[in-house]
């Protein structure tokens, strides 16, 4: 298994610091939020360490998402809350704080409770989208 002995969430993986633990499995581990967005805000992470979704094993990002439904509902019916965003970022451009693969699920209770986001929605263009197509299955290897 691969760790970073500088990672927060390494050091959790090997129980080296405490975290409000939801979820285990081989391959992955999630917990509440230690600065959550709003009540019931929890982390679903890999036990090895990837930085990056795009670095990390197909089969690792399965494990991940298998957990998320599950421990969505859960959240739901424990806090009562109505709806959520499950959230990845990637590099810090995108808003990553700890350079170790995580997906958080937020819960809303309203709509100013949870997660706000700026959704400036531009316009596909059909040959930029038809570029796009080629060169992303393309890249899909």
């Amino acid at each position: 298994m691969t760790s970073q002995p500088d990672c927060i969430f390494c050091k959790i993986v090997a129980a080296q610091v405490p975290c409000y633990k939801l979820y285990e499995d081989e391959q992955v581990l999630a917990m509440l939020d230690i600065g959550p967005l709003s009540r019931g805000h929890c982390l679903i992470l890999p036990r090895e360490h990837y930085r990056t979704l795009a670095e990390m094993p197909d089969e690792l990002g399965a494990a991940c998402g298998r957990v998320a439904p599950r421990l969505c509902r859960a959240i739901m019916a424990a806090t009562g809350a109505s709806a959520s965003n499950l959230l990845q970022n990637n590099g810090r451009i995108a808003h990553q704080a700890i350079d170790h693969v995580h997906f958080h699920i937020i819960p809303k209770y309203d709509a100013e409770s949870g997660l706000g986001i700026h959704w400036p929605a531009g316009k596909l263009d059909s040959e930029e989208a038809r570029s796009l197509v080629d060169a992303i299955t393309a890249a899909m290897t």
